[in-house]
């Protein structure tokens, strides 16, 4: 039989399909896993965004990576009860962030939401602090596009939600 903690270990394989440097579990996507005395596998996830496009290929990257560890019954569910928050990232997915050339979302930490916060972003690959927004609006909903004056490059940052 497999633990919680055997099934966080595999799911920390399941990369996000636009972010792969960075685990469903360190996004904070993934929320909770539920282990049935059958051997059925529950895990429950929260898209980062109500119409994020990658879902679908989410769950099937889950259940593959479970089956592929000998989990014979797998669900997953999508729940929007619970709202995805940025400061659900870890800080192993916050580096994975970086790695990936997009600026970590700040840590709002109970604290309303404004664009304000979207002003101020540390450039990813020169970590200054001179930089602008270009555009609340990136490649993805999750991303807001920034200018960097020190290096001159554009950069996206996840944003903060």
């Amino acid at each position: 039989m497999y633990s919680k903690a055997d099934i966080f270990s595999w799911l920390e394989a399941v990369k996000d399909p636009e972010i792969p440097t960075v685990s469903l579990v360190d996004l904070g996507v993934i929320r909770a896993v539920e282990v049935e005395d059958s051997g059925r596998v529950v895990v429950r996830m929260t898209p980062t965004f109500a119409g994020c496009p990658a879902m679908d290929y989410m769950r099937r990257d889950v259940e593959q990576t479970l089956r592929a560890h000998g989990v014979p019954e797998v669900q997953v569910e999508i729940s929007l009860a619970e709202a995805w928050s940025s400061d659900m990232v870890t800080e192993k997915g916050r580096a994975g962030l970086r790695q990936h050339g997009l600026t970590p979302p700040p840590m709002l930490e109970g604290q309303v939401l404004d664009l304000d916060f979207l002003e101020y972003a540390e450039c990813p690959r020169c970590h200054g602090h001179n930089t602008e927004l270009r555009t609340p609006f990136g490649a993805t909903l999750c991303r807001a596009v920034h200018y960097c004056h020190d290096c001159r490059q554009i950069f996206e940052q996840f944003k903060p939600l």
